[in-house]
């Protein structure tokens, strides 16, 4: 099956689920959390073997590292340094972190200096065309799940980003949900082991906001591998769903996961397998380098309601939970009624009228 016939199948408003290669494929200025961390290492003192120590010391007898015990190391010897010199080369990250204190506000000088190397969104080259293509499939898309903390989503979607328990309270429709923080809260920045600690601990009500999400709607994973993010949401979710059901059947076939291969002008979409909790999960796979024809493919996606327009009903709905003023007719039984004869109108009462 290609993707213009996949995609076309779709009857409900796609999410989007955006992982670092994203922020790689259109910024200049990124990174992977290996070289963000090294970074921040050879910037301070001033090459990356006091980094490969950290790792070393880290480094499992079979070879895995985990960066978030690596960043932990850093964030605490970073902020020491910084403590230690306060007007040196680091002045600016200590002017923030003192006026935010003097605030009320405790942050980790190591995450405003994260927060200042990845904050510039400067395009690379070439890059528009394929933006545009996106651009027209925003009306498509429900809403957004990221692990990135840069901003460039909001730049492209115009979407409302939420962050750390603020995804609670939200409309799911044209949200960016960016589940690991963002810049622009570092307090919230998900990136050394206490922080993923917290995390597992505070944030079940999100991820099973995010379940009911997955089960309803397709889910496309762009800017990640076959690795253990993938794996990591496969695990939370059929915790929750039993294998051998209608609903898992519903969940996979909902998954798309866009895997990049450089140069590929691929449209072609294959059955990958994935081992979760010792039994086999088969998703749908499309390895390509040409994403402008998915995002085309997106943008004609033809269903009776924009996804802003489904934000836009959510928000008066509301507002009628919550007692507002506004007024509701219902002419008919809505329950005789196919969904395909049903009509909501929404409007003021001076422009809308109903006649026998």
């Amino acid at each position: 099956m290609n993707i213009q016939e996949f995609i076309s199948q779709y009857t409900n408003h796609p999410i989007l689920f955006i992982g670092s290669g994203f922020s790689f494929r259109y910024l200049e200025n990124t990174y992977t959390w290996n070289n963000l961390l090294s970074k921040v290492c050879e910037d301070l003192w001033g090459n990356d073997e006091h980094y490969l120590d950290i790792k070393a010391k880290c480094t499992q007898p079979n070879g895995y590292c985990p960066l978030d015990q690596v960043a932990s190391i850093i964030e605490r010897e970073f902020n020491q340094s910084l403590e230690m010199d306060r007007d040196g080369k680091f002045k600016a990250i200590n002017d923030i972190f003192y006026d935010k204190m003097r605030g009320g506000t405790t942050l980790s000088r190591f995450k405003v200096y994260i927060s200042k190397l990845i904050g510039d969104l400067t395009y690379k080259p070439d890059v528009n065309g394929e933006l545009d293509e996106l651009k027209k499939a925003r009306k498509n898309i429900g809403s957004i799940i990221t692990t990135n903390y840069d901003c460039l989503l909001e730049d492209i979607f115009g979407f409302n980003p939420l962050i750390g328990n603020n995804i609670l309270l939200s409309n799911p429709y044209g949200s960016i949900y960016k589940i690991h923080g963002c810049i622009t809260d570092v307090s919230k920045m998900i990136i050394t082991a206490e922080d993923y600690v917290q995390f597992d601990e505070r944030y079940e009500l999100i991820r099973a906001q995010m379940l009911s999400m997955f089960i309803h709607n397709p889910i496309i994973f762009i800017g990640y591998g076959i690795g253990e993010n993938i794996q990591k949401v496969l695990r939370t979710i059929f915790s929750y769903i039993p294998l051998n059901t209608p609903e898992a059947d519903k969940v996979r076939h909902n998954f798309l996961l866009v895997e990049y291969e450089k140069g590929s002008s691929n449209h072609e979409i294959t059955d990958h397998d994935i081992i979760v909790k010792g039994s086999n999960i088969r998703i749908n796979k499309l390895r390509t380098d040409d994403y402008k024809t998915l995002y085309q493919n997106l943008a004609t996606i033809n269903l009776p309601i924009s996804a802003m327009d489904v934000r836009k009903v959510q928000s008066v709905v509301k507002e009628i939970y919550a007692g507002g003023t506004i007024k509701v007719m219902i002419t008919e039984n809505i329950d005789d009624l196919k969904n395909s004869d049903k009509i909501l109108a929404i409007g003021s009462k001076k422009t809308l009228s109903y006649q026998f």
